[in-house]
């Protein structure tokens, strides 16, 4: 016989305020300390029964007398002895590890050329305990939810909720089933279980079991699910069967792929994981599973959601991935580039996704140029690969659609979405597309409710067998990465063309001006064979936003001759940077201080160096000296005049590095000599600082033509952005360099007449 004891209700309140002030440690450290698992742990504050001599260490390890706590009670376990069954444990572990070990130690995925120890590369799995498709919300609020400051990207994945350690989610619930979205982590969560208890490091109690439920279902003669484990065994050379095992609940049974599992062989699965999760209650059980792959639920299991990695996790798999090639550098090098293309990091989110942008980098150090091939690549692992190069024959509920009408489908629910500006949306409004698609499809029903059933049962295969398509909140979708949706948008577009024409290019020119559709313009013109004519296109749509506005006009004339003057002053200046020069001087005097001048404009002041620089602070010595001399001398001052303060003044000595600017570039005497005057005016009290500002005004703009009150109204400025974002776009599509085609002779047009309008 075994003693156990159960925490009362008021000896479980006690022990937790104990663990409150117990140093601020949590339950796994509490586990260290009283020598147990963290499973023991978690079910003493559960009011379970608990061993009696872990239960009185661990009140020992609060600083409490166990008799207070407890509620004593004794009970039969089902096996002769406790030191018998401990000894069959360590043996039958010990019998099941090289099997353990080659079914679940390594991993050769995708175009792996040999496999990899799954120690060397894992990354701990993070868990959400309550699955998104179960939490209510609206739309509105998860948009301003996974919207950054200060940028118009916003991050779908971003959830609210806590994460949980993996290992801490299973220690939690004995019966717990790990839903997750395709190439999640969710197999390899598993194995790395079983490698760890197989190793006495966690749950070393119990002996671990992998099952994998396609094996299963399709192993000869329909075995139970012990039979099955009992032929498991026999291979291992095991002699016992492992029914003395579950039924002292000494075994971590883990059922991987339910969503694997032939629709054939749906029922008698289910039943006979029922059936064994009844006889073998006290067993610890995990089973995996895709979202939306299996509609029904078992009853007494806990379902939790495999969260997306987060950055930190990130660096932690590129790391150990390379560590284990021996090229610690090229991770950094890879951590670095993923910073660099925000689009690209966002599918590093998910881990099958990873390990791909993991060999593609691996290959040359460098992601490729043309990120629509980059993209597509990850699309053809979703939608094809992942599958099949694990032999698993999934019943498609849609198999009418070819892989091109997948991505016609998903084409069409991007764009209209995304033109809307839905990044998320109703089941409905999919649904309703779904509809609109199939309808026209041969041998689809044409019965209203037969069509509205189908197209739900197409939205769960979606979900299920790509992840494409992912429930953030009940009957509220999104693409799974905001890089999808953008792919598939400018898809929709260029596919267009063969019905269309240009027309459908024209829906997108009219976009010039709004950020939000940067990337798709990106990717559009990487689709194209050749974007020459196009590019042109742009230019005709960006001249329109300032046709008709006169004064704007001449602002413009302003700019170009005060550019041509800068120009001829800079001598080692490469093309680009002279459009960005451009640029900052167009941003310049719509704002009247450096606190609102554009985020954009504020990053080029830097990128027209290499080194590091903060322009974080209120005032940065390092930006003005990254700056071409003649831009460092008007910027300078012209920040002197509508933004710095005294002390800025006074402490930088900014009219005296004026000074120094102005004889290095050779300006003239008089200009220097006004200069020199205001430094020895600067005013000692900040009352008098307005009207010494405004002479430095009258200065700057007598001698180098920058600074004039263009007194333009709101809406003049306004469109003065609307132009700025525009042609900031089209500089970008001429950056694209090696990503799309574009005709020497329209790349140097366009240059010429860049923020000019065309004669």
């Amino acid at each position: 016989m075994m003693t156990t004891f159960r925490a009362s209700i008021t000896g479980i309140q006690q022990a937790q305020t104990a663990l409150k002030s117990y140093h601020g440690k949590h339950k796994t450290y509490l586990a260290g300390e009283a020598g147990c698992s963290r499973t023991k742990v978690y079910d003493f504050f559960k009011g379970q029964k608990v061993q009696d001599e872990i239960f009185k260490n661990i009140c020992a390890a609060l600083s409490l007398d166990w008799r207070s706590i407890a509620d004593v009670e004794t009970e039969e376990i089902d096996t002769e002895s406790t030191p018998e069954i401990d000894s069959l444990v360590q043996t039958i572990r010990q019998q099941v590890s090289d099997d353990i070990l080659h079914r679940c130690g390594k991993m050769r995925i995708l175009d792996m050329e040999q496999p990899i120890e799954y120690g060397d590369i894992y990354t701990s799995v993070n868990i959400l305990e309550k699955s998104a498709g179960n939490t209510r919300s609206e739309i509105t609020k998860m948009l301003a939810h996974c919207q950054r400051e200060d940028f118009e990207r916003p991050f779908l994945g971003k959830v609210t909720q806590a994460r949980v350690p993996g290992v801490d989610a299973v220690d939690l619930h004995d019966k717990l089933m790990i839903l997750g979205k395709p190439g999640a982590g969710k197999t390899t969560f598993m194995k790395r279980l079983a490698m760890l208890c197989c190793g006495s490091n966690f749950q070393p109690e119990r002996v671990p079991i992998f099952v994998t439920l396609k094996d299963f279902a399709e192993a000869a003669a329909q075995p139970s699910v012990l039979e099955y484990i009992d032929r498991q065994w026999a291979d291992c050379e095991v002699t016992a069967t492992a029914k003395t095992l579950l039924g002292a609940g000494r075994a971590l049974v883990l059922l991987d792929g339910l969503d694997e599992v032939r629709e054939i062989d749906h029922d008698r699965v289910r039943k006979a994981i029922e059936n064994f999760s009844n006889l073998y209650r006290k067993c610890q059980i995990v089973i995996t599973c895709r979202i939306a792959a299996w509609e029904y639920k078992f009853e007494h299991f806990t379902e939790v959601e495999v969260a997306d990695f987060d950055e930190q996790q990130i660096a932690e798999f590129i790391n150990k991935w390379f560590q284990a090639e021996g090229k610690p550098l090229t991770a950094k090098r890879m951590l670095s580039k993923l910073k660099e293309r925000e689009p690209v990091m966002e599918l590093a989110t998910n881990p099958l996704l990873l390990t791909l942008l993991c060999l593609i980098f691996g290959e040359g150090a460098e992601f490729p140029s043309n990120r629509s091939e980059l993209y597509k690549e990850g699309l053809d692992v979703l939608l094809k690969k992942w599958d099949a190069k694990r032999d698993i024959d999934r019943h498609q509920v849609y198999k009418k659609l070819s892989l091109k009408r997948k991505e016609d489908l998903l084409s069409q629910i991007a764009f209209d979405t995304f033109d809307r500006g839905e990044y998320f949306f109703k089941q409905s409004t999919v649904e309703r597309h779904i509809t609109d698609y199939i309808c026209n499809l041969p041998g689809t029903a044409t019965d209203e409710e037969a069509l509205q059933l189908d197209s739900e049962l197409v939205l769960r295969s979606i979900m299920a067998q790509h992840g494409l398509l992912v429930e953030r909140a009940k009957e509220i979708f999104s693409f799974s990465h905001l890089t999808f949706h953008e792919y598939f948008t400018a898809k929709w577009i260029v596919d267009s063309f063969a019905v269309q024409g240009e027309r459908s290019f024209l829906k997108l020119v009219e976009k010039v001006s709004d950020r939000r559709w940067r990337e798709v313009f990106f990717l559009v013109l990487a689709m194209l064979p050749n974007a020459s004519s196009h590019l042109l296109a742009i230019k005709q749509e960006i001249d329109g936003i300032i046709a008709g506005d006169e004064k704007v006009q001449e602002y413009l004339e302003w700019l170009n001759e005060k550019c041509q003057s800068i120009e001829s002053e800079l001598n080692d200046r490469t093309s680009s940077d002279l459009l960005i020069i451009r640029l900052l001087y167009l941003d310049l005097p719509v704002y009247s201080s450096y606190k609102d001048y554009s985020a954009q404009s504020q990053s080029y002041l830097l990128s027209l160096d290499l080194s590091e620089n903060d322009i974080s602070a209120p005032f940065s010595t390092k930006m003005f000296m990254a700056l071409p001399l003649p831009l460092r001398l008007e910027f300078c001052l012209y920040f002197c005049i509508y933004y710095f303060q005294l002390p800025i003044l006074l402490e930088f000595n900014l009219i005296e590095q004026a000074i120094g600017n102005a004889q290095m570039l050779e300006c003239s005497d008089e200009f220097v000599s006004e200069l020199k005057n205001l430094n020895q005016q600067i005013p000692l009290q900040s009352e008098n600082l307005i009207q010494w500002q405004q002479k430095l005004l009258a200065v700057l703009i007598k001698y180098r033509n920058v600074g004039c009150d263009w007194q333009f109204t709101s809406q003049q400025k306004d469109r003065i952005y609307k132009y700025y974002n525009a042609n900031n776009l089209l500089r970008e599509c001429l950056e694209l360099k090696d990503e799309c085609y574009i005709d020497i002779a329209t790349r140097q047009y366009i240059t010429n007449i860049f923020c000019r309008l065309e004669n």
